[in-house]
Order: C-alpha cells, then sequence, then structure tokens
C-alpha cells in the first residue's frame, strides 16, 4: 500500500497531530514539498501533502485562510502540515476553521520534527511499495508464465490474471470473437465490447483503451492489443471494479507479454500450415488428390474426406488502390476475411484451407460447415454497411474493405480443379455484378443475359450494329427493329411483318438491306446468334 496520512500519523518517529480532517487520513501521499509561498497551487501536481511554516501568510486573516485552503483542495492537495514553534506556537484557528470548513487534513508538525524527517519517510514508504509491487510482480509473472506453459494454457493464465486483479479476464481472437474468458461468467460481458474491440483493433499495434469507470457503477475494462505487426492478432480484456495499481498493471503487462509471444508463435505456426496448405492445394488443383492427401495428413485429411467448397477472393479494383489504402491503418479486407473464415472453422473445430495467392484468397472449407456460414454472413455485414443504392463501382470506390467472393459448388478431391474453375467464373461474375458474394449455382441457375452487362460485350455490340444504325438515322428504314422481330420470330416472315405491321414482302427486302449492309448471309445460324446477342447486350442494363 502506498503511504497515507494515517500511516504518517501512526509513524511513531514524527510525531503528527490531527487538527482537522480526521476522517480523511487514508487518503494516499504521492508526495510531501514544502512551500512557504503564498499562493503554491502553480507548483503543486495532487496528490501533495505540503508543509509550510506560514512564514509568508497571514494565518490568521479568517478570509486568507480560506482562500488559501481552498486553492489548495482545488489543486488535489491530500494534507496540509503546519510546524508550529517556529512563525507560530500554534495553529492559528483561523486555518484551523478553515480546514476543518473545507474538510482538508490539517497536520500539527512539532518543533523537533523536521520537515526532512516527513519528506524521508513518505519517500521510504513510495520506494517500499515499489518494491512490494515489483516483487509481487515478479511472483505474478513466474505464475502466469507457469500457466501459459501448462495443459490448459490460454485459459490458466486467464484465470490466474482475473484472480490477481480481483476481476475477469478475456481473450479476443484476431476476429473479434471472444475465445477464452476467466470466470465464466465474462465471456457474456466480454460478448458486449465486440464494437470496441473492433475498433481497437483497427489502430496500428500495440494500442489500448479504456472502456467504462467504476466511479460510474460499472466496471472498468482496460483493452490491450496484442502483436507485433500492423494489425494486432488478437485483444485482451481486463475488467476491474477500480483502476489498476502498480502490482495489478505489472501483472497486465506480463500477460499482455506472455500471450503476444502465444500469439506469434501460433502465426509462425500458421504460417508454415499456410505453407502446407499451399502445396496442398496446388497438388490437387494439378489433379494428383493421392500425393494431396499424403502431404495434408491429420492436418487437412479430414477436409479431403467430405465434400467441400473452393472459395476465390479478391479486393475489388479501386478499393485496394485509393490513396492511402496501405498506410490509413484500414486491416487488410483479405486477412480480415480469412480471420473470420479460420475462427469459425476453429470454434466448430473443423479443417479449413487457406491459402494467401498474391492478390486472392483461395479457401477450401467443408460443405454446409461454420467457415461457409461466416463466409455468407461476412457478406451480408459488408453489403448492408455499404447499402444497395449507390452504383457498384461507385460503391467500390467509396469503401475500403470492397471484396469479390466467387463460391463453388460442392466438389470432391478429385473434381478440385474443376470446383476452383466454378469459384473463378462465380468471382468473375460478382466483380461484374458488384456483389460481394456469388456462388456458382446461382450463376448456372441464372440467366446469361446479365453477364451481356459488360464494356468489351457492350463495345462489340455497338461496333456490328453501328451500320444499321446509321442507316436507320437516314429515316430510309427501320432494320434494327425489323431484324430484332425477324430473329424473335426464328425467321417466320408472316409473325414478324404482322409483329411490325409491315407485309412480308417489305420485311424481306429490309433483311436483304441488312445482309448487304453487314455483308455477311442470315442463313448462316453463327450470325443470327451474334446479332441477337447483340441485340439483348444493348438492352441490358450497366453494372
Amino acid at each position: 500500500m502506498p503511504p497515507t496520512l494515517a500511516s504518517l500519523v501512526h509513524h511513531s518517529a514524527l510525531k503528527l497531530g490531527v487538527r482537522a480532517g480526521g476522517d480523511r487520513l487514508e487518503t494516499a501521499v504521492r508526495w510531501a514539498h514544502v512551500s512557504e509561498l503564498a499562493d503554491p497551487v502553480p507548483y503543486m501536481d495532487g496528490g501533495e501533502l505540503l508543509l509550510t511554516t506560514a512564514m509568508k501568510l497571514d494565518a490568521e486573516d479568517d478570509e486568507a485562510m480560506r482562500r488559501y485552503v481552498r486553492r489548495l483542495g482545488e489543486a488535489g492537495v491530500v494534507g496540509l502540515g503546519f510546524a508550529v514553534g517556529v512563525n507560530y506556537d500554534a495553529i492559528p484557528q483561523a486555518l484551523v476553521a478553515a480546514a476543518e470548513e473545507a474538510d482538508l487534513p490539517l497536520l500539527e508538525v512539532p518543533r523537533r520534527t523536521p520537515f526532512i524527517a516527513i519528506s524521508k519517510a513518505v519517500s521510504a514508504a513510495i520506494a517500499a511499495d515499489q518494491y512490494r509491487a515489483v516483487t509481487a510482480g515478479f511472483e505474478v509473472q513466474r505464475e502466469l508464465t507457469r500457466a501459459a506453459l501448462g495443459a490448459e494454457g490460454t485459459t490458466a493464465l486467464l484465470a490466474r490474471l482475473a484472480a490477481h486483479l480481483d476481476g475477469w479476464a478475456a481473450l479476443y481472437d484476431a476476429s473479434g470473437t471472444v475465445v477464452a474468458a476467466a470466470p465464466e461468467w465474462a465471456s457474456r460481458r466480454a460478448a458486449r465490447l465486440t464494437a470496441d474491440v473492433e475498433r481497437l483493433r483497427e489502430r496500428p499495434a500495440p494500442a489500448s483503451a479504456v472502456v467504462g469507470a467504476a466511479d460510474a457503477g460499472e466496471d472498468r475494462v482496460e483493452l490491450q492489443s496484442l502483436g507485433t505487426g500492423r494489425r494486432a492478432r488478437a485483444v485482451l480484456a481486463v475488467g476491474t471494479g477500480a483502476p489498476l495499481g502498480t502490482a495489478e498493471r505489472y501483472a497486465v503487462h506480463s500477460a499482455v507479454a506472455l500471450l503476444t509471444l502465444v500469439t506469434e508463435r501460433s502465426r509462425a505456426l500458421h504460417e508454415a500450415e499456410q505453407r502446407l496448405g499451399a502445396a496442398v492445394l496446388r497438388m490437387l488443383l494439378a489433379g494428383e488428390p493421392d500425393h494431396a492427401r499424403t502431404v495434408a495428413g491429420p492436418l487437412y485429411g479430414g477436409l479431403l474426406d467430405a465434400p467441400f467448397r473452393v472459395l476465390v477472393a479478391e479486393a475489388v479494383a479501386g478499393a485496394a488502390d485509393r490513396p492511402g489504402a496501405e498506410h490509413d491503418g484500414a486491416p487488410d479486407a483479405l486477412a480480415t476475411l480469412a480471420d473470420a473464415l479460420e475462427s469459425a472453422a476453429a470454434r466448430s473445430a473443423e479443417a479449413v484451407l487457406v491459402v494467401p495467392d498474391g492478390a486472392r484468397l483461395v479457401v477450401l472449407a467443408p460443405d454446409g460447415g461454420a467457415a461457409v456460414a461466416a463466409c455468407g454472413q461476412y457478406a451480408e455485414a459488408l453489403e448492408a454497411r455499404r447499402g444497395t443504392t449507390a452504383r457498384p463501382h461507385e460503391r467500390a470506390a467509396a469503401e475500403g474493405d470492397e471484396i469479390a467472393i466467387g463460391l463453388s459448388a460442392p466438389a470432391g478431391p478429385i473434381a478440385a480443379a474443376s470446383a476452383y474453375r466454378e469459384a473463378e467464373q462465380a468471382l468473375s461474375v460478382a466483380r461484374r455484378r458488384g456483389r460481394t458474394l456469388v456462388e456458382h449455382e446461382q450463376v448456372a441457375a441464372g440467366s446469361v443475359l446479365p453477364l451481356l452487362a459488360d464494356d468489351a460485350v457492350r463495345a462489340f455490340a455497338d461496333g456490328m450494329l453501328r451500320a444499321l444504325r446509321e442507316h436507320d438515322a437516314t429515316g430510309r428504314g427501320d432494320l434494327v427493329a425489323s431484324l430484332r422481330a425477324w430473329l424473335s420470330r426464328h425467321g417466320q416472315w408472316d409473325a414478324a411483318a404482322a409483329d411490325l405491321g409491315v407485309h412480308r414482302h417489305t420485311l424481306r427486302y429490309r433483311m436483304r438491306r441488312v445482309e448487304e449492309i453487314l455483308g455477311r448471309s442470315l442463313d448462316d445460324p453463327d450470325v443470327r446468334m451474334e446479332l441477337w446477342l447483340a441485340l439483348k447486350a444493348t438492352t441490358v442494363p450497366g453494372p
């Protein structure tokens, strides 16, 4: 415990007496300071025991003493020590009354007690308290280290930390999910801080934040990010009923150091797993599932024993290239997605293969598993955050976390290459449509017409139909509308002519003019197909 006014009063060598403020003697003393100034407040820092002989004070003036004591209280001075037998034989009643009125502890210092003795007593008590805190901190560090190296690892470490703090502790993973808490009830409290954890994770590690306040009737929670890189790998939360003392602060710092080591060790192992996963993925795509199983062993073997999905994700062009994207501290979108999928898989004890591939992220996840579900939830959250009113390209330019994801149909190891192509096709559609996630089943079950909403296809269609439109612009016919009606009726002259309200001979003449202008025969099915797609491409709304 730090020194208090009570401990100084009870110090047998000091012989201090209490003249006012006796109910506030348990206040901690940060330092003892001597000042004879009429206004020492500019030189106070708060928490001091001020010692004076009243050399420059009119200590018998009631109003002057009220102002003097009020100023000391406002500056955070915790007590006033008045030396008697120097300038005054006793503490003037004006000062005693002012101290009582302000409830400021007033101590009488006898002449035989030098101020230096009080300063030494305070200094020695502070040093002893700091030594006890350091010693206790080393002991807690040993306890936490033993816990971290034990069978229960992080869970035991959090339990020891919570017991030492007389509070609770929780650990969040890279996705902001609570992965461990002590005591058990703390997981519910920690889950309510998800938004605060997310804001902290957006800041470069290491970073900290305080949530809540003990004096407001709620627990005081400190959040500490863990990691040595730009992105936080985890977050530690500790909740207490009061601000942390020196010993408690040592304990938290020790826990942060140990958890950072565990996190970085896990990161190194994770990177090694990713390299192994990349090799397994290459073998699968090369049509060597047996070799892939052998290399995967028990780490990914279970993933290859049941249908899985292939997911391919990319950052949307414009989001990753926006000014300051690499320097504004915003988490990388692909890394955030990877964290979400791996965390979901870990909570469900399912194997998942995550391979960063340059500007892409490739994932193999069990069909119907937690990782696939987390991917859908992640995409829904992004869609909800960015809204759906703006055009896709405008949304992509405005957001920093825009990504496009393609998801294959369920497949097995033998069909991994086909599943990868399906995921790429779905990814292409997602980019074109300005969607976050597109599943291959949606592409296969839908219409091909939305795929025509592409700048290259539109340019081809405009070029193919330009001559016909230029002809129609002269007012010499309506070749484009006639061609559309004829193709929609599969070349049936009477039906198409009826749709146009013209004679079939007029329609035959117009189709001959189309052939002459384009230099191509309408008897060729490929020509008819290209013309029909060109007509459809010019009517499909753009992205």
